[in-house]
């Protein structure tokens, strides 16, 4: 364990209440979650803590990026965690992050902050070495554009 700080994260302020924002988030995940020209094949979200969440990124050129792991909070309106560290059933894997999306009321907007916490340095500098920053703020601003549409 290490008291390094080992997280990345990217914030974004959405025109659009928490609510909106927050149903958006969770029920049309394949509009948002990855940054394009990627997309992303949601095989299973099952929405409470200890659920499997699974799914596939695919590539222009054709690559194929599956994720496997489990939420481990879901508070609707609010955030949800997921891990890589664990599969169903709380089948330990070799982690890699701890991922949280959080919503916050602001006047009636909605601040939203994407972060990850890695467990080693190596695994921090590989996820900031992949583009971060840029995937995770173009995937807030994919949210962003959803939600700003519907209001």
């Amino acid at each position: 364990m290490t008291s390094e700080n080992l997280e990345l994260s990217v914030t974004r302020l959405i025109d659009a209440p928490v609510e909106a924002v927050w149903t958006i988030a969770t029920e049309r995940m394949e509009e948002w979650w990855c940054p394009g020209p990627w997309t992303v094949k949601i095989v299973e979200q099952d929405w409470r803590a200890g659920g499997r969440s699974a799914m596939v990124m695919h590539g222009p050129n054709g690559e194929e990026m599956p994720f496997e792991g489990v939420l481990l909070e879901v508070t609707p309106g609010r955030r949800f965690v997921f891990t890589d560290a664990l599969t169903a059933g709380w089948h330990p894997r070799g982690p890699f992050m701890v991922g949280t999306m959080e919503f916050t009321d602001e006047g009636g907007k909605t601040r939203f902050t994407g972060s990850a916490r890695h467990w080693t340095r190596e695994a921090y500098d590989q996820h900031k070495a992949m583009g971060f920053e840029s995937g995770w703020a173009a995937v807030a601003e994919q949210l962003a554009a959803l939600a700003e549409a519907e209001r």
